[in-house]
């Protein structure tokens, strides 16, 4: 097993090729836990999404995996020194396509995530959340510490909210630049996340990205501020001390109670 240098990294596809094994073969092994049903998700089929030249491929389950990666140079290398992958390396845009067509049942996905997308990453697996029960992979370590952020840290923020609605977030590990061809100019980190046991979301989802984009829009002020444009100036509601607060300081059910009192007063 080695970091092969054939392929150069392009800037384009935000690429930096992670040249320590040992640090793959740990975001591979982020997999290896047991699941609410007692077996490891790695048991589950597996979407690999960016695998450049297979560095953290090599240590995923081959019959298991699928992987799906843009770069036609990269594609081609594939082919070639991962032939028990066959069919499943797939040359697509991750963010265009249809997962309900490729997986027919629960699947899991991992990858050394493009930074330059990897947000984008997280709001498409959240599509697919019921699909979906583990989610884990490197990515810029300040996206990392935005998705596994606490209320009440300034990190904490719209998709902290949102992912948090559906899954256990934990930061697992710091990676240093120097571990990468070319190495970024900011440290990265790897994350796990876990489908909770919520199946039914006591709200509506709709209002409720409304409610917490429109919160932390203005994220500096109070919420009895920044959601004067939803409520309205002056409404009985934001007499609670929860308006006294500002967005990052709300918890998950304090939003998914916020957003009920707001559809609420639209039914009046």
């Amino acid at each position: 097993m080695s970091y092969h240098r054939e392929i150069r990294p392009k800037k384009s596809l935000g690429q930096h090729f992670l040249k320590d094994m040992s640090i793959a073969k740990r975001i591979a092994d982020t997999l290896v836990i047991p699941t609410p049903t007692g077996i490891s998700y790695s048991e589950l089929p597996i979407l690999e999404i960016g695998p450049g030249t297979g560095v953290l491929t090599q240590f995923l389950p081959q019959a298991q995996t699928t992987v799906v990666e843009l770069d036609t140079e990269s594609v081609a290398y594939l082919k070639t020194h991962y032939p028990d992958l066959k069919d499943r390396i797939i040359e697509a845009d991750f963010l265009q396509m249809d997962l309900e067509k490729l997986f027919a049942g629960p699947f899991c996905v991992i990858g050394n995530f493009p930074y330059n997308i990897s947000s984008q990453i997280f709001f498409k697996v959240l599509d697919y959340k019921d699909k979906i029960p583990c989610c884990a992979g490197m990515l810029q370590k300040e996206v990392a510490e935005r998705l596994a952020a606490k209320p009440g840290k300034k990190a904490y923020g719209i998709i902290t909210v949102l992912l948090n609605v559906w899954y256990e977030i934990e930061y697992l590990f710091t990676v240093e630049p120097e571990v990468f061809d070319p190495p970024p100019k900011v440290r990265s980190a790897v994350i796990r996340m876990m489908r909770n046991t919520r199946t039914v979301l006591d709200c509506d989802e709709t209002l409720l990205k409304t409610v917490v984009k429109t919160a932390f829009n203005q994220r500096r002020k109070t919420m009895r501020n920044s959601l004067q444009s939803l409520i309205g100036k002056g409404n009985e509601l934001f007499t609670q001390p929860i308006f006294d607060k500002r967005p990052e300081q709300l918890s998950v059910e304090e939003f998914i109670e916020l957003t009920n009192q707001i559809a609420q007063l639209s039914a009046r």
